[in-house]
């Protein structure tokens, strides 16, 4: 079955710091990369962050100069290096991939999981203040 998957998530204090992972399994990344998500503010799901097979990187001007995106091609695995964290990153983030563009969504994740061929099922992040 091709899927995502992610993991490492986790509860930690204000300023700390959490990885976590997306793993493809039963495909391969195409050139479009890989983005993460997570509803946001306002009715939307933002897009956190991307990087692309050539290892170019987005990242929301939210977690900009806290969060490193990586990309492992031999694992076929994304990472998230989330450092520096707030109370405002509590949520669940999704890894996506084969979509039409890296961009932020109104309404839900929920609902946006549409746009992309493959969608995680979540791994929550929980930041207590």
């Amino acid at each position: 079955e091709r899927q995502l998957v992610e993991s490492g998530g986790g509860s930690v204090q204000a300023g700390g710091s959490l990885r976590i992972s997306c793993t493809a399994s039963g495909f391969t990344f195409d050139v479009s990369g890989v983005g993460w998500y997570r509803d946001g503010p306002g009715n939307e799901c933002e897009l956190v962050s991307s990087i692309g097979f050539d290892g170019s990187t987005y990242y929301a001007d939210s977690v900009k100069g806290r969060f490193t995106v990586s990309l492992d091609n031999a694992k076929s695995t994304v990472y998230l290096q989330m450092n520096s964290l707030k109370p405002e990153d509590t949520a669940v983030y999704h890894c996506a991939a084969d979509g039409w563009a890296w961009i932020s969504f109104g309404g839900t994740c929920q609902s946006s999981r549409s746009h992309f061929v493959y969608w995680g099922q979540g791994t929550q992040v929980t930041v207590s203040s």
